[in-house]
């Protein structure tokens, strides 16, 4: 929602400009009469607002029925000046709210294709940005006005609602979006999320965040396509900035190679950095006869030894160790091999 123009509170500022003036001289010009201060103002106040209590000392002389009518004649204009500023400025906002309102509909009804987020936090605000970078079109879902006010002003479009019913997801365009995320911190709730979702769309791409790991069968039960552990996912990758910190600068040290790991994720492939465990099948295999036995859903690009090594372009015959840190172009991130 904007901000009001400068013309309503232009005037709601000049009218409390106006009265604290008149009042202020009024009360002066009633203590040069011989009244104390509590006297004066109480009963400058009493006139003004057209309380009409009774007198706090007798106006009899000229000078002072003069000086009571001005009070009343500009305070009074002063008083119906400064309820019409705030009538104005009243009324504005709740038009603004009522039109944009109506604008928010309009849009979404316009909108296919697109992306609802549910949760607005730190990673439903991470998550809108990337997609918005990557061309996206993103509705924000939340039941915090105040977070939904910092979604706006970056751009997004925004929906007050609880995501667990049916009306607000439909509100959203859930038949027309081709994905839902569900990041709410709360995993009952993301399960709630999930099943209404599924059941109004059941081919729509659905990514629940999971808090904990025993949440992440319930999830994929209750619909929901993939589940992601941020807290995993970031242990995850604080293991591979230690263990293999000269592969995983291949992966995001550079923005080339960032632009690049974005755009095979538009070609449906993942560009990610994975270890292998001494138990792995892979271990003493040649990169080609990996590749194979993964039926070519894996391409091996670079390999971090456990000694320091790396090399960046291998040899098919390049035989994978036990504890080398291996850079995979796997054509999905949900399916990609496991090296255990």
């Amino acid at each position: 929602m904007k901000a009001p123009p400068p013309g309503p509170w232009r005037n709601l500022i000049a009218g409390l400009i106006y009265m604290i003036i008149i009042m202020a001289l009024a009360t002066c010009a009633y203590m040069l009469t011989g009244w104390n201060l509590s006297d004066a103002f109480y009963f400058v106040v009493i006139t003004v607002f057209t309380v009409g209590y009774d007198e706090v000392h007798p106006i009899v002389s000229p000078e002072m029925r003069a000086l009571t009518i001005g009070t009343i004649v500009l305070g009074c204009i002063g008083v119906i000046f400064l309820t019409g500023a705030m009538v104005q400025l009243f009324t504005y906002t709740q038009i603004q709210q009522m039109l944009g309102h109506k604008r928010m509909i309009a849009q979404i009804k316009k909108m296919t294709g697109h992306v609802i987020i549910c949760g607005y936090g730190r990673i439903g605000a991470a998550l809108a940005e990337a997609l918005q970078a990557g061309g996206a079109e993103v509705v924000i879902v939340d039941l915090d006005e105040a977070r939904l006010a910092q979604a706006s002003a970056q751009g997004f479009t925004t929906w007050l609602g609880d995501a667990t019913t049916e009306e607000v997801l439909e509100e959203v365009g859930v038949h027309r979006a081709r994905a839902l995320a569900t990041v709410v911190p709360n995993d009952a709730v993301n399960v709630f999320i999930t099943l209404t979702a599924r059941s109004l769309n059941n081919q729509l791409e659905i990514i629940a965040r999971g808090v904990s790991p025993s949440t992440k069968a319930k999830l994929l039960h209750a619909g929901a396509s993939s589940v992601v552990m941020p807290t995993h996912i970031g242990a995850e990758r604080m293991a591979q900035l230690i263990l293999y910190p000269r592969t995983s600068s291949i992966t995001e040290g550079t923005q080339h190679m960032q632009a690049l790991a974005a755009g095979l994720h538009g070609l449906g492939l993942s560009l990610e950095v994975v270890g292998v465990p001494p138990d792995s099948r892979f271990v003493g295999a040649t990169i080609e006869a990996a590749e194979r036995d993964t039926n070519g859903t894996m391409f091996v690009i670079a390999i971090n030894r456990k000694n320091g090594e790396t090399l960046t372009r291998p040899e098919p015959s390049t035989v994978i160790e036990a504890g080398d840190g291996v850079v995979l172009i796997t054509r999905s991130s949900r399916n990609t091999p496991k090296v255990s």
